[in-house]
């Protein structure tokens, strides 16, 4: 059985049972939180270099204690090698591309970053929403974070075949095809990919990754992102502890 087909097969099962994250309360992200807080005003970072995080709850740390997420792992490092760069996690759980669509410009005006990670689209698949307008507000939003001057990382998702192959396939599809057509400077094509058949990797949802999970997740991320940050030999010890 191929990676795809069992990953599909075992989340389309939890999906019935539990619901994804269409399910889940908005719920904001930890550690430099950019959503806890949209109004707060920025302190002067004319030496820092702010990457956004910028997703669902897969990179919102759902059910896991603070500091554990893949994104607190990614700030960690880039403390250790590249202090120069401050990570703020705008990661809310539930999200849709279209809310993060309307969120997005205001957190590029307030934080100014220099490279967005765009996680968003597991929602849109899951609750069956339209590819056509999950296509438009990736763009937009990647449009407006080049606009920005900001480079953009795009993270893709899987699904599994409820709604047909034609409708999971075309989902998949649709991050290649932007990666491409948008010119982002990093794409990660699946980022469950190294725990999707591993259920002990995942809560007892069966669909959110355990925080021992966190490190691969950030290793699967970490080579769209180490061509654009200065990081000299980063310590894949210190995420893999």
């Amino acid at each position: 059985m191929s990676l795809r087909s069992a990953f599909r097969r075992r989340l389309l099962s939890a999906m019935i049972t539990v619901g994804f994250l269409s399910r889940l309360p908005n719920r904001p992200a930890r550690a430099d939180d950019g959503a806890a807080n949209p109004e707060r005003p920025s302190a002067p970072r004319a030496q820092a270099a702010t990457l956004l995080v910028f997703g669902d709850s897969l990179s919102a740390g759902y059910g896991l204690r603070a500091g554990s997420g893949w994104v607190d792992l990614l700030a960690e490092r880039l403390r250790a090698c590249a202090p120069q760069w401050r990570v703020v996690n705008a990661s809310v759980s539930g999200e849709t591309t279209h809310g993060g669509r309307v969120r997005l410009p205001k957190l590029l005006t307030r934080e100014r970053p220099r490279l967005v990670i765009l996680e968003l689209g597991a929602n849109d698949g899951l609750r069956g929403l339209s590819l056509a307008a999950m296509r438009e507000n990736l763009a937009a939003m990647i449009d407006a974070a080049h606009a920005a001057g900001a480079q953009v990382v795009l993270i893709g998702m899987q699904i599994p075949p409820n709604l047909g192959p034609d409708y999971s396939e075309a989902f998949t599809a649709t991050f290649a095809e932007l990666a491409v057509e948008k010119r982002v400077a990093g794409f990660v094509p699946f980022l469950l990919a190294p725990i999707a058949l591993n259920r002990d990797a995942f809560q007892g949802d069966g669909l959110h990754p355990t925080a021992e999970a966190q490190p691969l997740l950030l290793e699967t991320v970490w080579p769209a992102l180490a061509p654009l940050i200065p990081c000299p030999e980063p310590s894949r010890h210190s995420a893999l502890r």
